[in-house]
């Protein structure tokens, strides 16, 4: 829940709706799911629940939450991301630019490399080596429809994992400026199977306090995805 972190008072109504679709189009609170209660989340955001209900209704109006009334009631999430599709891609790239595209990529490799490298320095309790595992785990057992969801949770895990709210927050802010593109590259088994062998590498050398072995993974997990990246941009 990192994304949900405090908004600054000017903006607050923007800001409210900028983190609670950071955090539905990340998967944080996945499709169908509810977004935490109204007290909690409006202390997690340091916003009124005036604030946090004006926002709720906007994106409930944009098609993104159903607000549901009663004892069983609350916001669920409706928003599902679209099919991966080649042509979504070269969109999203146009719409961005490729200086754009390219500034989101080293961003996202430096914050988190970054990450990998000080969670591979912690002294890990058993706990939170037991949540890096589990969270593995959860990935390499996700099917296609919610595998970009349990990827996004399983790096940004390695962020949350160090204790830092300021990395959790910029890892997820670098995962967001590229989560459209990700969603729509199109699943293929060869790279997926790639995948998991480098995400177990990661694992394995922060598991081992390994920082150099983690940011060598890291980095060519990440750098293999940009290669598939610019293959369907091609």
């Amino acid at each position: 829940m990192t994304v949900l972190r405090p908004v600054r008072a000017g903006n607050a109504f923007e800001e409210t709706v900028e983190r609670l679709l950071q955090a539905i189009k990340l998967g944080v609170v996945a499709p169908g799911d509810k977004l935490p209660a109204e007290r909690e989340l409006s202390a997690r955001l340091g916003i009124s629940r005036v604030t946090l209900r004006e926002a709720i209704r906007a994106l409930s109006d944009a098609g993104y939450l159903d607000v549901r009334r009663g004892r069983y009631g609350g916001a669920f999430v409706t928003y599902v991301p679209p099919k991966p599709d080649a042509g979504d891609l070269r969109q999203a790239v146009r719409r961005m630019g490729q200086d754009e595209l390219s500034d989101a990529l080293t961003f996202r490799l430096a914050v988190d490399c970054g990450a990998a490298q000080i969670l591979a320095t912690c002294d890990l309790a058993e706990d939170k080596k037991a949540v890096l595992v589990h969270r593995l785990a959860e990935l390499n057992r996700a099917g296609l429809d919610d595998y970009r969801r349990l990827d996004t949770a399983f790096h940004l895990s390695i962020a949350e994992l160090t204790g830092s709210a300021l990395l959790a927050t910029t890892c997820a802010d670098a995962r967001s400026r590229i989560s459209d593109l990700l969603n729509a590259i199109p699943m293929l088994q060869v790279n997926l199977d790639h995948a998991a062998v480098q995400h177990q590498a990661i694992v394995d050398a922060i598991l081992a306090a390994d920082p150099d072995a983690a940011r060598r993974a890291v980095t060519e997990h990440l750098e293999g995805t940009a290669a598939l990246l610019r293959a369907f941009l091609s």
